[in-house]
Parts: structure tokens; C-alpha cells; sequence
């Protein structure tokens, strides 16, 4: 795909704006992105972005700079720089820190994981567990529908692990 604004090398940046529901896209060479100010785009624009979350923590007080993870020893100012946790133990050490900075990236400090599109929007409970078949199976013994009971007994000795 070639360059729209100089039509000459291959487009190696993509931009997508979208404003008030209407959608842009321009396919731009590199030196004509650099030109219409898109040079800062690149492999580092995911720490940027995650540095401008924690950039005003830069001014923190000095005795909370001065703490170093026991881990990787990296201080918490310079977390906040390059967007970047050093290792798992950061989160233990600079928890109080970086508490407020999780929530407001993430919306909660809590993880609740992810749910495929084309999932349910419900998860359906199991139906097989052993207090909904021993009602099913006093139904059953009630109707006389003894072969129904036998089978919903089989089933319910399966699930406790029964072999009689």
C-alpha cells in the first residue's frame, strides 16, 4: 500500500481517527508521518502511554523514592517513567503506590477476566449436581416413575464417587 500523501513509498504507519462517530483512516510512509507530527508512534508508545498514567507521580515525596523492590531494585520513580513493573514482587512492595494508578488504568483492582463475543452472556449453572437430582429423583419415586429414579439414582451415586 503506497503512501496518500506522497505516493511514492510503501504506507508503514496507520491511523485510525474516529470523531463523533465518523471514522478516518490515512496510510502514511514514515517521513510523512514524521512531517504531520506522528514520530513519537513506535515501539515505545505503550510505556509512554502508561508513563502519562503515572506521570504525576514524579514529584513523590523522597523517603517513598528512595525504596527499592528486594527483587529487581527498582524504585518506584522509576516505574512510573518508563510505564513498566519491574517484576511480581514490585506489586507487593509499591502496592499502596501503584493501587490508585491500577484502578484508574483498569476501572478496578480487582481481575475479573475476560468473556469471549460470541459467548452467552449468562453461564448457565451445572444442572447435574447431586441436590437437584435428589429432588428430581423424590419427584419420580412420587410419580412412580421407577426406571427415571433408577437412572437419576445411577447418576447421583456417579457424582458421589460411589461405585455400588
Amino acid at each position: 500500500m503506497l503512501c496518500e500523501r506522497c505516493q511514492k513509498n510503501n504506507a508503514t504507519t496507520h491511523i485510525k481517527t474516529i470523531v463523533n462517530g465518523v471514522v478516518k483512516e490515512k496510510n502514511l510512509c514514515a517521513h510523512c508521518a514524521a512531517s504531520e507530527g506522528y514520530n513519537g508512534i513506535g515501539h515505545n508508545s505503550f510505556a509512554q502511554m502508561l508513563s502519562s498514567v503515572f506521570g504525576d507521580v514524579l514529584a513523590i515525596d523522597p523517603p517513598k523514592a528512595a525504596m527499592r523492590c528486594p527483587c529487581c531494585n527498582a524504585s518506584f520513580s522509576e516505574i512510573a517513567q518508563s510505564g513498566k513493573v519491574g517484576c511480581s514482587e514490585c506489586y507487593k512492595t509499591f502496592y499502596s503506590e501503584l493501587l490508585p494508578y491500577l484502578k484508574r488504568v483498569h476501572g478496578s483492582t480487582q481481575h475479573a477476566g475476560k468473556v469471549p463475543n460470541k459467548a452467552p452472556l449468562t453461564v448457565k449453572p451445572k444442572e447435574d449436581t447431586v441436590a437437584t437430582l435428589r429432588a428430581r429423583l423424590n419427584e419420580l419415586v412420587r410419580e412412580e416413575n421407577f426406571e427415571e429414579a433408577a437412572i437419576v439414582r445411577d447418576k447421583i451415586r456417579k457424582l458421589e464417587g460411589g461405585n455400588e
